[in-house]
């Protein structure tokens, strides 16, 4: 009874062991993230009828800061840019990619951290993503098959939901382990010599991630 009594108190005492964030400090984390899209698409129309489109996963880099309002509240704002190939789906499973496109999805969040004494540091968050589509480039399959195509898809506003954890490894580093879901949705025009198709993509990404941090 008694090791266990002292077993406990240590245990306890690593937990708290570590000096936590306060009002008016920043936490700057280097992450590797996977971005895995659970698209949802419509048919590309009126052209392809029963043809959809799927989205690849990407491995990136992202940058994030947090600033403390107080000792439990934050703000986040994090930052970072994925290349996706965009595949054919159903009628058009046989082109395989048919495009592909960079996402530059800005994303500020509100933040409360629980425990902020102690070393495990969850905390969960809320905010709003802006995402910014770039480089679009039809695939060397798709214009085989229809032409000379321009690509487009629309920036998309949406939620973004958080949970992650910070564990202290001195004063002032940490690692961190972070999942956000973000709501994305972009309608695709593609334009083959003046002949429109639309398609609406219900990206909705898991972003995951593995990180370094430090407090300054």
């Amino acid at each position: 009874m008694f090791k266990n009594t002292l077993a406990l108190a240590a245990f306890a005492a690593g937990l708290a062991g570590t000096a936590s964030a306060e009002q008016g400090d920043w936490l700057v984390r280097l992450r590797g993230i996977i971005v895995a899209p659970t698209e949802n698409s419509s048919d590309v129309q009126p052209g392809f009828p029963g043809g959809q489109v799927g989205v690849d996963n990407a491995y990136v880099p992202e940058l994030d800061f947090t600033y403390f309002f107080t000792r439990n509240i934050a703000a986040e704002l994090i930052l970072a840019t994925s290349p996706h190939d965009i595949v054919g789906e159903g009628t058009l499973s046989g082109l395989g990619e048919v495009a592909d496109v960079m996402v530059l999805p800005p994303t500020l969040t509100l933040q409360y951290h629980f425990n902020p004494g102690g070393k495990l540091r969850p905390y969960a968050g809320v905010g709003v993503n802006w995402s910014i589509f770039y480089s679009e480039d039809a695939s060397s399959a798709l214009v085989g098959a229809v032409g000379p195509t321009s690509v487009d898809l629309e920036n998309s506003v949406g939620v973004a939901y958080q949970v992650g954890v910070d564990f202290a490894l001195s004063e002032r580093w940490f690692l961190n382990a972070d999942v956000k879901y973000i709501q994305i949705d972009t309608t695709a025009t593609l334009n083959s010599g003046g002949t429109i198709n639309r398609v609406d993509v219900d990206l909705d990404p898991i972003v995951a991630g593995v990180g370094v941090g430090f407090r300054f």
